[in-house]
């Protein structure tokens, strides 16, 4: 803002802020943070081994047993691929005119915008999902009802139960126009946890099926249709990121305060058993 536009009114003593949709995917109660580590740069690599199973075998009275096998490991690289940045001023007479702290909301804003990024790449994880752990599918997606959502959300866990995931901590994240149709099936809202019950965490909205029901925005689609309900445990997908770089700088030709951010991530499906992904479009 120019000077010769200078504004004399009395100005809200409150800013106006962004409404702002649920980060769900990023979350811990969805998705482990266990190889966070030191990330310092793009790029860097951290690498997670796993163990193989362990053969069990009959014993016998005066019988040598077998000798001892040499477990098999896998390593899985998690690559921190993903550099997102900020960069806005705020003009010395715009922060003038203001008696809140505005570059105090700026910040928020911006911690919100690179998390936001994050969490709808997060929710394009379903591609490494096992292929056997899919109901439907983008060329030929299912259309579930009030009657019938209930029901996938079911067919989901029967999925993770064949891929022996564990129970404890299974959540399902599904777009508002799924969680519309749960809150018509009784199973659900007799189940749901009510808002006022606990502080809840972020998207969440209830229980159905022995999962955690959260609410995203960022759930995976094509223009609108073919969603990705992703159902799961934390412990099948991993994520780890940095806010790297911070600096506040004033440009040379301008007269403003200027801020820049640097966020560094990346993410990977450990085990694409864990989870399992209904395809669905709105009827």
């Amino acid at each position: 803002m120019s000077l010769n536009n200078f504004i004399p009114e009395v100005w809200a003593a409150r800013l106006l802020h962004n409404l702002h949709k649920a980060l769900v995917f990023g979350q811990r109660g969805v998705m482990n943070h266990d190889y966070e580590g030191d990330i310092r740069a793009w790029g860097d690599a951290v690498r997670i081994h796993a163990i193989g199973a362990v053969t069990v075998a009959d014993y016998a009275v005066n019988a040598d047993i077998t000798p001892p096998e040499t477990l098999t490991d896998a390593e899985t690289v998690l690559t921190i691929d993903r550099a997102r940045y900020v960069n806005f001023q705020i003009d010395d007479v715009d922060r003038a005119q203001q008696m809140p702290h505005v570059m105090d909301a700026a910040m928020r804003e911006t911690a919100y915008a690179l998390a936001d990024e994050a969490d709808r790449f997060l929710a394009g994880l379903h591609t490494q999902i096992a292929p056997a752990n899919f109901i439907g599918s983008d060329a030929s997606p299912k259309t579930p009802t009030a009657a019938a959502l209930y029901e996938y959300i079911v067919e989901l866990g029967v999925k993770l139960d064949e891929a022996n995931a564990p129970r404890h901590g299974r959540f399902c994240v599904l777009p508002p126009w799924c969680y519309g149709l749960l809150l018509k099936d009784d199973r659900f809202v007799k189940s749901g946890t009510p808002m006022g019950d606990q502080t809840l965490r972020n998207g969440e909205v209830g229980m159905a099926a022995g999962m955690t029901i959260y609410v995203s925005n960022n759930v995976a689609n094509t223009d609108g249709a073919k969603f990705k309900v992703i159902a799961g445990v934390p412990a099948a997908w991993t994520y780890a990121h940095q806010i790297r770089e911070v600096e506040a700088y004033r440009p040379p030709l301008r007269f403003a305060d200027a801020v820049k951010a640097l966020h560094l991530y990346g993410a990977r499906v450990l085990r694409p058993t864990a989870l399992a992904c209904l395809v669905a479009s709105k009827s």
